[in-house]
């Protein structure tokens, strides 16, 4: 089973976004870090290549990278494109989390104990 997969609509606002930076040596990394709300926090940025260990995901011409601490959280996740009146863009949708707050990018895992707080914008 793939780390991460993309759905049709992320794929192609991806490419896009590629498009628009001119460069196709791009790829997405996807990660997690300590903290935000509820535990962990997502992220996505553009990386310029690969690490050593990373799991590359290479689905309908778009390279996801993601390091190794972080996939332990992702496995399984899907990332889908929302659009949405207020607050549209990626939205990752991941099995593992048993709990997030209201921005989605934050989320607890089983294994974690307590509740989600509210988001701090």
């Amino acid at each position: 089973m793939p780390q991460i997969t993309l759905t049709d609509t992320a794929k192609t606002q991806l490419k896009n976004l590629l498009v628009k930076q001119v460069r196709d040596d791009l790829a997405l990394r996807v990660y997690v870090t300590p903290g935000g709300c509820s535990g962990f926090s997502y992220g996505m940025t553009f990386a310029e290549g690969t690490e050593e260990d990373d799991a590359i995901v290479e689905q309908g011409g778009v390279r996801v990278v993601v390091d190794p601490m972080s996939a332990m959280y992702l496995k399984g996740s899907e990332i889908d494109f929302v659009d949405a009146l207020m607050g549209g863009g990626f939205a990752l949708r991941n099995p593992n989390a048993v709990s997030s707050c209201g921005c989605g990018q934050s989320f607890r895992t089983a294994d974690q104990s307590g509740t989600a707080k509210a988001c701090a914008h």
